[in-house]
């Protein structure tokens, strides 16, 4: 078995056991707070990343640790992994099962693995380089819808909260173009566009940890994810999801620029 192998079962493990604790407080009512940046945290959240920093610390103890709720770890090491304990907190709260947890091991800027378990869904989504997408263990790929016309387009929030309004307008002119534009963001609308079931999912601003386990689940699939400058990387604030064929279009219709070569 290969390192990737094992980063990439490591990293399904460890998404499952922090999804699993995070779903033990789903549906129930909870304390919301609010953090500097006005998006909510939980019990659910913190106690879902600790779970994984401990599981991490005990099984790969030279490497560091980065999540969104208690930071980076750094312990010296150049691979780290990322964690989102619950992506999608806002449907969390609220009842939405559409919720999940990632977990992406990374050197640098480049993503050995990633995984997205979404416990109340029971599906899981692990990926890495030249390894594949797996989807409850079975291999998928990208739809082969071929025109926007046609397709199935997706973003968390039609709205663009805190991105540039030039992004906000392209997402206007994709959703216009589409045969079905929904909001079913966070990070099911990439499983979505990785499983062939969506086509484009598209966020006009994110944080790495939104974004590091997705890359892999995208790309293997054989579609194009890229930030919204054409670059092939989880690490530019902003994503575009797309199956292979209708990348250009559908970045012509939210004014990126053309995707850029992939980044292995």
């Amino acid at each position: 078995m290969s390192e990737r192998d094992v980063l990439m079962e490591a990293a399904a493990e460890v998404a499952k056991r922090a999804g699993d604790v995070a779903n033990r407080y789903f549906g129930s009512l909870l304390t919301v707070e609010s953090k500097g940046d006005g998006s909510p945290v939980t019990i659910a959240d913190r106690s879902a990343e600790q779970a994984a920093r401990e599981w991490i610390q005990q099984r790969f103890p030279e490497d560091a640790v980065l999540g969104e709720e208690f930071g980076l770890d750094a312990r010296g090491s150049v691979r780290r992994w990322i964690v989102d304990p619950i992506d999608g907190t806002k449907s969390f709260v609220r009842g939405v099962p559409l919720w999940g947890t990632l977990v992406a091991v990374v050197e640098d800027e480049t993503v050995l693995a990633g995984a997205a378990y979404f416990p109340a869904m029971n599906e899981m989504l692990a990926a890495a380089p030249e390894l594949g997408c797996w989807w409850n263990g079975t291999r998928v790929k990208v739809s082969a819808t071929m025109r926007v016309a046609d397709a199935t387009v997706l973003t968390t929030d039609e709205r663009f909260p805190a991105a540039p309004a030039e992004r906000r307008e392209g997402w206007r002119s994709l959703s216009a173009a589409a045969a079905v534009s929904r909001s079913w963001g966070d990070c099911y609308g990439y499983l979505l566009v990785a499983t062939g079931r969506a086509d484009v999912m598209v966020d006009g601003i994110l944080a790495d940890w939104d974004a590091a386990a997705l890359l892999p689940a995208v790309t293997e699939a054989g579609g194009v994810f890229t930030d919204w400058s054409g670059n092939v990387t989880a690490f530019g604030r902003s994503a575009i999801a797309t199956n292979g064929t209708l990348a250009t279009e559908a970045r012509f219709l939210l004014g990126s620029t053309p995707a850029k070569g992939p980044k292995r």
